[in-house]
């Protein structure tokens, strides 16, 4: 037998977040524990019928049975130019500013490798989603922490990045409404990211993944939506969130159209675009009836009620979220991320994702995922209650 020894790319990384969670999470099912999970942001809710209904139609259809285009079809590319023009008013190119993904995340892994160099500093968000810093570390780059702090409302404050790192910089990620910490950024904030782009010589890449789960009238700006964003930057988006389409992996970046051709380059060594019948289905989602939408924002800021008053009640700091499907909290006095998260599922039975496994300013905070019912997330308040949390 061969010696098989992993790439040091490999070897550098921890272990994958939320693969763990998964490891832990089969370990207290096989015990038998009814597993209440509020990890990972998978989403309980169905595709909706009607996207689901346009594949099945598209499927059958043996010109989608074909390789696909690499950049991803034509008519998809435009609907997702006329919705940006409808939900953000911003005029996007479907043909040069516009390409398709295999879900954002696969967007996301890939931009490094178009345009970073091995050396070159890519400015992560921290605590945050952990691909912006592998994927930086896959391309040989290396990632310069942007705190996100409680006091500065969960944005970096670009002014404490040292001149040094900015010199070396060329690439930052951002995502807003944000995960884990369910922040949200004014456009003011954009404006001087922006500014500080132009400045500094550096790509944006946003990460819009939750722009429509905003609650109680609150809409998400698009960074695109901002002047200038086009010239320093694209922004990532997924059906996944809004359209319930996890396991359907179709996503898209918009923006730049040199950063747009540098992704579609890679991807075009890499995969084979998207099987058609899915993008298809992408069309029908972003054009077909929205009222979908509004019923699955109602539904989450149901759930969210329910769990912040819950821990509330039990004198757990927690601010009530205006996007996303999370909430984030500080864990009680005495514990750290990870002892709290520990005691939810050995005593608890609840899955929640440590704040310090998004990056250690994520220390002394717990993330919970609105993806199971309103009851659920009320028992899960009791079960905590039962715990002696809140005594």
């Amino acid at each position: 037998m061969i010696k098989i020894e992993k790439a040091d790319r490999l070897k550098q990384l921890p272990p994958y977040l939320f693969a763990e969670l998964d490891r832990k999470k089969a370990e207290a099912r096989a015990r038998g524990v009814d597993v209440i999970d509020l990890g990972v942001g998978d989403p309980d809710l169905p595709t909706p019928d009607h996207i689901i209904a346009k594949l099945t139609e598209a499927a059958r259809q043996p010109r989608y049975h074909r390789y696909p285009s690499y950049t991803g079809m034509n008519d998809f590319r435009e609907a997702v130019s006329r919705w940006y023009k409808k939900r953000a008013n911003v005029e996007l190119d479907p043909l040069r500013e516009v390409v398709s993904l295999i879900g954002s995340k696969e967007g996301i892994a890939h931009i490094p490798l178009a345009f970073v160099n091995p050396g070159d500093v890519v400015l992560v968000p921290s605590p945050a989603y952990p691909v912006y810093a592998i994927a930086t570390m896959f391309a040989g780059g290396i990632p310069h922490e942007m705190p996100l702090l409680k006091e500065n409302g969960f944005l970096p404050d670009l002014d404490a990045i040292p001149a040094a790192v900015l010199a070396r910089a060329k690439m930052m990620f951002l995502n807003y409404p944000n995960n884990p910490t369910a922040a949200t950024a004014s456009r003011e904030f954009f404006e001087q990211v922006v500014a500080f782009a132009e400045r500094h010589q550096i790509m944006v890449c946003h990460d819009y993944a939750y722009s429509e789960m905003g609650f109680d009238g609150y809409v998400p700006p698009s960074f695109m939506e901002i002047a200038g964003a086009k010239e320093v930057g694209i922004e990532f988006h997924s059906l996944s969130k809004t359209y319930n389409m996890t396991g359907w992996r179709i996503g898209f970046a918009v923006g730049n159209a040199q950063i747009i051709g540098g992704l579609g380059q890679i991807k075009s060594n890499i995969d084979s675009g998207i099987f058609e019948a899915v993008q298809v289905a992408g069309i029908e989602a972003l054009e077909g009836d929205q009222s979908c939408i509004s019923r699955m924002c109602e539904i989450y800021t149901e759930r969210r009620d329910v769990l912040v008053a819950g821990l509330k009640r039990l004198g757990i700091k927690v601010a009530v979220p205006r996007a996303t499907f999370y909430v984030w909290f500080e864990a009680p006095t005495g514990h750290t991320s990870a002892s709290f998260a520990a005691l939810l599922l050995e005593k608890a039975g609840i899955v929640a994702t440590p704040g310090n496994g998004f990056g250690a300013p994520g220390e002394g905070y717990v993330r919970m995922a609105l993806t199971v019912s309103k009851e659920r997330l009320q028992e899960a308040v009791e079960r905590i209650a039962a715990i002696g949390i809140g005594r």
